[in-house]
């Protein structure tokens, strides 16, 4: 069964543009790029689906020329399929494994430009990194990532409760018992994370155990596709560093920490690696004096968020046990993983066009350190966003961002409700969609 995404609505778009380029869909393995496309050709009389991996024999038709009308032929000759400009989707799968289609893209856009085509693939990063060029001007990238809390909420049947938060705000806050339950459907997502095998794996028989064992069979596909990386690289040692990312999880990355066999330069090779395959993604310091905010950063300092909070909190070896039975128990350790979800969710709602950067700031000064957790550009302003995995909290950080950057507000996000203080919008924590989809809108317009 497939469950709605939100990457269906800019594919849609794509489907219906006058002016359309050939496809690239990116994003890291396992986040639903072939389901997402899949569903897609429902709306096409013909689809004709090209997996380089299971059919390796069909590289041979990208080996002599780049003629998009040859290859098409031969292509549905050999499936037995019309490929017909306006009726037919053609898609490219698992494309890394055939550079040269890569490099035809252009030539589809070039010479049939009716035709839609799509590629998508895991470890594309890595393809595209040995192409000189494979169209640029000629062929549109779109971002994806796994699913949202939103889409959560829609997988697993709680549209109603979804529509609830969309219409809540500041102004008029949710009902009591709809935030506990939202709080409740937030701890589970926590837990199952994004990973569309696992949503699914939930939505069909709400067992966390068995969701759990689905994030154990990703993490190992993950390491056995380490060897894929780079031939110098030991797999070891991306396990190790990747292991490090979570261990460091809400502070600094420590180049001295990560390894106590490697050194700077091959822990960060390793942590590129990591970033490029998607796996790993940078928050970096900023000075936060203007916009855009990556116009002061500081590549030296940067937090590391995993790409999932379920592959994180099963990497950390959190007890599902501690995390559900234990009243006492926060809900989230120490805070982290909380700092985590926000940073996804804000990479999720963003415009899968151009994927936004995140970034941190932090003042090191011996009498008032101060940290504020995201610094995000909202319309021609950057303001802070502090995140908290409860409902308490002093908020001396982000007032002294606010002082000293002499900004109208800020952002709490946290267990509370909606509500607002004299220079704090405090959202809950599970209403990063309730920020950025709005602003994006704005800027869509």
């Amino acid at each position: 069964m497939y469950h709605k995404r939100l990457i269906d609505k800019y594919l849609d778009d794509w489907k219906a543009a006058a002016n359309r380029k050939p496809l690239l869909l990116r994003g890291a393995r396992q986040v639903g790029k072939s389901s997402a496309v899949q569903q897609l050709a429902s709306q096409f009389e013909h689809f004709v689906e090209v997996n380089f991996e299971e059919n390796p024999n069909l590289k041979t038709l990208f080996a002599t020329d780049l003629d998009p009308v040859r290859i098409a032929d031969h292509l549905s000759v050999f499936f037995g399929k019309p490929i017909v400009p306006g009726k037919t989707l053609l898609f490219f799968d698992e494309v890394q494994a055939c550079p040269s289609a890569i490099s035809s893209l252009r030539f589809f856009y070039e010479k049939t430009p009716e035709l839609h085509v799509v590629a998508a693939g895991s470890l594309l990063e890595f393809a595209l990194l040995s192409l000189p060029s494979y169209g640029v001007g000629r062929v549109r990238s779109l971002f994806m990532y796994p699913f949202s809390f939103d889409e959560f909420l829609e997988a697993i049947g709680e549209q109603r409760l979804l529509e609830a938060k969309r219409n809540a705000g500041i102004e008029n806050p949710l009902p009591e018992i709809l935030h506990q339950k939202l709080l409740d459907c937030l701890k589970t997502f926590l837990l199952t994370g994004g990973m569309p095998e696992a949503v699914a794996k939930y939505a069909t028989n709400r067992q966390l155990l068995d969701t759990q064992l689905v994030l154990d069979d990703l993490y190992v596909a993950f390491q056995a596709d380490f060897t894929k990386y780079k031939n110098t690289v030991p797999p070891t040692r991306l396990v190790e560093v990747l292991g490090s990312v979570v261990q460091q999880a809400g502070g600094k990355f420590m180049y001295s920490k990560a390894s106590a066999t490697s050194n700077h330069s091959q822990i960060k090779e390793a942590l590129e690696l990591l970033t490029m395959a998607g796996l790993v993604l940078p928050v970096t310091h900023t000075a936060a004096n203007g916009i855009p905010p990556g116009a002061e950063t500081d590549p030296k300092k940067r937090k590391m968020l995993l790409i999932d909070t379920g592959l994180f909190q099963r990497i950390l070896g959190l007890k599902l046990s501690d995390f559900l039975f234990d009243p006492a128990a926060p809900l989230v350790n120490k805070g982290v993983i909380a700092e985590q979800f926000w940073g996804l969710e804000y990479l999720k709602y963003g415009s899968p066009w151009s994927p936004p950067s995140l970034y941190y700031w932090h003042r090191e000064s011996p009498n008032a350190n101060a940290e504020v957790d995201y610094v995000v550009q909202v319309g021609a302003d950057l303001l802070p966003v502090e995140v908290k995995s409860s409902g308490k909290g002093t908020m001396q950080s982000l007032r002294q961002f606010l002082k000293e950057k002499d900004k109208p507000f800020g952002y709490r996000f946290s267990l509370e409700n909606f509500s607002a203080y004299s220079d704090i919008k405090s959202f809950p924590l599970y209403a990063v969609s309730n920020l950025v989809l709005p602003t994006l809108k704005a800027v869509d317009k």
